[in-house]
């Protein structure tokens, strides 16, 4: 008799590789500067697992469905408490690097637009800007007495192309009056609802004419940092 032809094992699907990959490399880089995650995240799991197991073991009185329960309650407080150290340890490792503030508003949703390095001083002082629901943002980040300046220059500059659009200042610090890098994304979300979706696309056409007349920006030296979109995920425990 004929043999039966084999079939084709099913090419494997790249997204689900990636993300097991962006895992494992979230995982070492937070390793990296916290040492003991692996012990928290064993013991986050155990601890909410087991929570999870006695409530609904309570209430169901259904040992399988208690242990099933118990082992998704489990996995889900680890992913996210692990998306949080990740974030944490990833900016950690960036901040004080010039661009550190358009990598970490990677982790903003759809309906923001960030533009890094829009001006950029011989000292590595960097203006990012970010459009949004509150209107205009200008991030600045360096030396706050080369900083202010040059605030206030982007801010006339978009201020005659978006006269009507709400315009917002932060410089990233430790300082009074600054907003620390691990919380600028927070601090940037929480500045009001101002600007509506097609108020947005206008806004983005004017400041797109204001870009265009630019001089070459001369770009921060050294590596830049990463965006940290692949952190959001794991936040939301997907």
């Amino acid at each position: 008799m004929a043999k039966k032809p084999t079939q084709a094992k099913p090419p494997k699907d790249p997204d689900k590789v990636g993300r097991i990959k962006q895992v494992r490399q979230s995982y070492t880089m937070t390793k990296q500067s916290d040492p003991r995650i692996g012990l928290i995240l064993l013991g986050v799991f155990l601890l909410a697992g087991l929570a999870g197991f006695a409530a609904m073991l309570l209430v169901f009185r259904i040992l399988a469905f208690a242990i099933v329960f118990g082992v998704l309650v489990g996995f889900l407080a680890t992913l996210i408490i692990f998306g949080r150290r990740a974030q944490r340890a990833a900016i950690s490792q960036i901040e004080g690097k010039p661009g550190a503030a358009a990598a970490a508003l990677g982790m903003l949703r759809r309906g923001w637009k960030t533009e890094p390095a829009i001006a950029v001083t011989k000292q590595q002082d960097v203006v990012t800007r970010v459009v949004g629901p509150p209107g205009i943002v200008l991030i600045g980040e360096g030396n706050v007495n080369r900083l202010r300046p040059l605030l206030t220059s982007e801010r006339r500059k978009h201020e005659r192309v978006a006269s009507e659009t709400p315009i917002h200042e932060i410089v990233v610090g430790h300082a009074p009056g600054q907003v620390p890098l691990a919380k600028l994304t927070r601090h940037v979300t929480k500045l009001g609802r101002e600007l509506k979706p097609a108020q947005m696309t206008d806004v983005l056409a004017r400041i797109k004419a204001l870009d265009s007349n630019r001089s070459a920006i001369p770009m921060p030296k050294g590596p830049m940092p990463t965006s940290m979109k692949g952190m959001r995920g794991q936040q939301r425990g997907r």
